[in-house]
């Protein structure tokens, strides 16, 4: 469904809901959409992003196929959210060539291993890749640290300064305010940490069937706090590096390991969960045709994981050269493909929750003038 026909039906099935209203304490959506009359294109942007895809709507609506009206909210509004990734994309050609398309990112993953096998290769003796190097120091005797570390920190600022434009467009086409006050923030941030909207209240989603489930939101906080004890693990390492001139790889009882142990864990656990979830799911509320480009950022993260945790075991081992270099070509491919992959569906999630927050404050002041 091209762009304008996806924003057709967004418009056309929330203008439904909104005169319907059954469905209005299921999640955050709902009273969001309650303050409007009209949606501009914005407006939807900003409701598709602040949709979890709980989908209790989808089982729930009289409106549902195969009734004519054939709503569908979860499936229209994830498709919206995928063109919000491309509308918002810098630059946008990048956004373009990565839409809904898992096979790009599967090669530009490919060729990332291929790549830093190809710089160990050519930057050290022949065979290195294929020799035990054992001691402070040894990943560098595979990799030299200047292009190690050169490498890494042009794609991870690439990809910092690619996803801070994209969120900006966001913020500034769905209306959000200017001014966000501390109460606001701690709000947005709550219901981000928590994943509040995909708790159903507490009883959950529908993450399979019309059964209801915590299983997707418990995956889902063990890859994001996963990601997070790595992306820890990563930064403690450069302190111990470049501040404590102690050379890696680290003793097993180092903040770095038992950050970056404790982290693959729960990213392995939680992709591989969220994987399995989309296969044994219910089809019907999803967006089929989004699912290439869903499972290949899963996969990314969980090859990510997998091979950090390969490397760490088998570090003393000849097998380390060639697992440093996949593991290094999965992660630069993954910062590479970061700000047009899914993955900055928490960026505009987050952001849609924060305008949210503030629209539930200048309501509740309204409501309480009136009073």
């Amino acid at each position: 469904m091209p762009a304008l026909e996806t924003t057709a039906e967004a418009r056309r099935s929330m203008e439904i809901c909104n005169a319907c209203r059954y469905c209005e304490g299921f999640c955050a959506v709902f009273p969001a959409m309650e303050l409007r009359r009209a949606f501009s294109d914005g407006d939807l942007n900003y409701l598709a992003n602040l949709c979890h895809g709980c989908r209790g709507c989808f089982y729930a609506c009289q409106y549902a196929p195969p009734h004519e009206f054939g709503i569908n909210l979860p499936k229209i509004l994830s498709e919206l959210r995928a063109e919000t990734y491309v509308e918002y994309a810098w630059p946008r050609p990048m956004g373009a060539l990565f839409r809904r398309n898992g096979t790009v990112v599967s090669l530009v993953t490919a060729g990332g291993i291929a790549l830093v096998l190809l710089l160990a290769t050519w930057l050290q003796t022949p065979g290195v890749l294929f020799e035990s190097h054992l001691g402070a120091g040894a990943f560098y005797r595979i990799i030299p640290q200047w292009a190690m570390t050169g490498v890494a920190l042009a794609t991870f600022f690439y990809a910092v300064l690619a996803i801070g434009i994209g969120a900006v467009r966001f913020w500034r086409d769905t209306g959000g305010g200017k001014a966000t006050g501390v109460r606001a923030l701690a709000k947005a941030a709550s219901d981000a940490l928590t994943l509040r909207n995909l708790g159903g209240g507490g009883h959950g989603c529908n993450d399979r069937d019309e059964s209801f489930s915590q299983a997707r939101r418990l995956h889902h906080h063990c890859m994001f706090y996963g990601f997070l004890l790595c992306l820890a693990s990563t930064t403690s390492a450069a302190i111990y590096d470049h501040f404590l001139h102690r050379a890696a790889p680290y003793p097993f009882f180092s903040l770095p390991v038992l950050l970056g142990t404790a982290g693959g864990v729960g990213m392995v656990i939680g992709t591989f969960g969220l994987i399995w979830l989309k296969v044994v799911g219910d089809p019907e509320p999803t967006a089929r045709k989004l699912w290439g480009g869903e499972y290949a950022l899963l996969a990314q993260l969980f090859l990510a994981a997998l091979t950090g945790l390969l490397l760490l075991a088998l570090r003393d081992s000849s097998a380390m050269g060639v697992l440093l270099a996949v593991h290094l070509g999965v992660i630069l491919s993954f910062f590479v493909t970061m700000p047009y992959s899914k993955f900055v569906h928490g960026i505009y999630r987050s952001a849609a929750l924060l305008r949210n927050a503030q629209e539930r404050q200048v309501a509740a002041r309204a409501d309480y003038g009136g009073h």
